[in-house]
């Protein structure tokens, strides 16, 4: 059934979604754009629906993925888009989707032999946040995780900033105190960036076992407490004059080199 009010209660529960607290209450949250839906329908992320532009029809890039039973299709007034969407120039679509069980991700991620994972601890801004786990899936890598005080992944701007790949690989939510020591009980080292290291990013073996890669804080780096759970301290080394890198650069650093020695070394 089309959809042209903005006060329509349906579109009212959407336009909600654009808040954290309603994300959490609802377990739901917003995919905007074209291309961020289709990833998510190809990957066969769990949508409760996709609203599309009453006036320009679904869009031919998603005509053929229309029609499953996995979604429902629903037309909608640009009015209930710019309601539902936080761009200033909204795109002809949108998906609510639910919120996938943590749980199930970290389980899987522990009992992986040799994984690679990269931890973020801290790290509070959406599009860091968002082009790390764009990083770590393209490196290969076989998760993420968000530390407490991280932005929030189902913010739209973490969102957009992963150009998708956030459908490609797992990313769990939780407290990085309770997931790390079990992380290590599992066999995993956990790795991190100090200025004051002897080792670099080059001499050290990505190769040995699990390698969970841990950034923190934009401003404040790891946390004390975070700092006591690290195996191995890498500092990255620069010939030039700049004083430190941006975190979302040197966990792509760092991943990428794991990356080389792994599969193309």
């Amino acid at each position: 059934m089309d959809i042209i009010s903005p006060q329509n209660p349906r579109v009212k529960e959407w336009a909600q979604l654009l808040e954290k607290k309603h994300r959490d209450k609802q377990h739901k949250y917003i995919i905007e754009g074209i291309h961020l839906v289709q990833e998510a329908l190809t990957a066969g992320a769990d949508l409760e629906c996709v609203a599309f532009d009453l006036e320009q029809g679904i869009p031919s890039e998603l005509a053929h993925l229309a029609g499953g039973e996995s979604a429902e299709w629903i037309g909608v007034s640009p009015a209930v888009i710019a309601k539902c969407t936080d761009t200033k120039t909204p795109q002809p679509v949108f998906a609510v989707a639910r919120k996938p069980k943590s749980a199930a991700g970290l389980d899987a991620l522990m009992s992986r032999e040799s994984s690679l994972v990269i931890v973020l601890d801290g790290v509070q801004d959406p599009g860091n946040v968002g082009t790390i786990i764009r990083s770590a899936d393209a490196a290969g890598a076989d998760g993420v995780i968000l530390g407490r005080g991280s932005a929030d992944l189902y913010n739209p701007k973490t969102i957009r900033s992963t150009m998708g790949s956030l459908f490609h690989l797992p990313v769990v939510e939780g407290d990085l105190m309770e997931i790390l020591p079990e992380a290590k009980r599992s066999g995993a080292r956990v790795i991190s960036t100090s200025l004051q290291a002897q080792d670099t990013c080059y001499s050290y073996d990505f190769r040995q076992g699990s390698c969970w890669l841990l950034v923190g804080n934009e401003a404040k780096g790891v946390s004390e407490q975070a700092q006591q759970l690290v195996d191995d301290a890498l500092i990255i080394p620069m010939r030039g004059q700049a004083e430190s890198l941006n975190v979302a650069m040197a966990s792509t650093l760092m991943l990428f080199e794991a990356m080389r020695q792994r599969h193309f070394a």
